[in-house]
Order: structure tokens, then sequence, then C-alpha cells
């Protein structure tokens, strides 16, 4: 997945338009314009179309943790310059206040079946010799779960 789809993904999946996109970026420390939003948002064949980069990403998943988590004490945590899959998936774990068995069952939902202990090496450091590699398909996944999941959350905060 690229870094433009996770965008996407996560647009969509918690419904936020132009403006919400522009605030969470701010939370990140990016300022960003609407139309840099839109650029990054739009599919690779337009020509519009701009690349995303992985600290601009990592801006926007650390302004996502802030959007859904509030504000931490202390500095600003520095942008990745390089973000891997892994990286992505703890960021939205962190975001969306995920244990290991809010995770499970989310994959669960994508037919992605994981024991707790391949879970958690998708989440230690990556010297650590049980760390592995977040594949795409496992983070695709994820993000299909989580869509299932905050659509019903979205769906029944309408109907009240």
């Amino acid at each position: 997945m690229t870094n433009n789809d996770i965008l996407r993904r996560i647009r969509f999946i918690f419904d936020f338009n132009d403006t919400n996109m522009i605030e969470i970026f701010g939370l990140g420390g990016l300022p960003v314009t609407r139309e840099q939003v839109i650029a990054w948002l739009k599919k690779d064949t337009d020509q519009a179309f701009q690349k995303c980069s992985d600290s601009q990403l990592a801006m926007f998943l650390n302004g996502f943790i802030v959007h859904r988590r509030g504000n931490k004490e202390g500095a600003r945590p520095e942008p990745e310059q390089q973000i891997t899959n892994n990286i992505i998936f703890r960021k939205l774990k962190i975001a969306l206040d995920l244990q290991a068995e809010d995770i499970l069952e989310i994959l669960e939902l994508a037919d992605i079946h994981l024991s707790k202990h391949e879970l958690s090496a998708l989440f230690r450091k990556p010297g650590h010799k049980h760390y592995r590699e977040c594949k795409d398909s496992v983070l695709h996944g994820f993000l299909n779960g989580a869509q299932i999941i905050y659509s019903r959350e979205a769906e029944s905060d309408t109907d009240e």
C-alpha cells in the first residue's frame, strides 16, 4: 500500500472532510492547504496527483493520534523520515486505543488470523529477535476490518 492509499482509506473509514484532514495534519505539526490534501487524495492516474512522503504521512498519523486521544504533555514526537507498515500499524493502534484482543477481532473481520504472539511481533523494534515485518495484506486487512467496525459506530451514532 502506498502512503496515499493509507490517507484515502483513513479519510473514508472515519468520514473525514478536507477541513478535518487539514486539521489533523496541523495537529501533527504540518500546516497544509486544501489543494495539497486534494492532490494527495487523488488517484495515482490523475494528473494532479502528488505523492505523500513518508514524513508527511508520519505527521498525519501523529496528528491522528492527537485528534483521537488528545494532546500529550511534553514535546511533540519527531516524525519518522522513513515509514513502514509496522510503524503505520502501531500509530493506528495508538490512535484508536486498541488492545491486542481488539486488533485480533478487527483482523478476524477481514479473515486474517494471527495469534497474539504473531501480532506482538509486528509491534516490536526492528532489531528484536522476534520482530516480524508487517505485510501489506495484514495492514490492508486491518483497515478493511476497521472500516466495518467504525462504519457501524458511525451508523449507530446517527440512529440515536
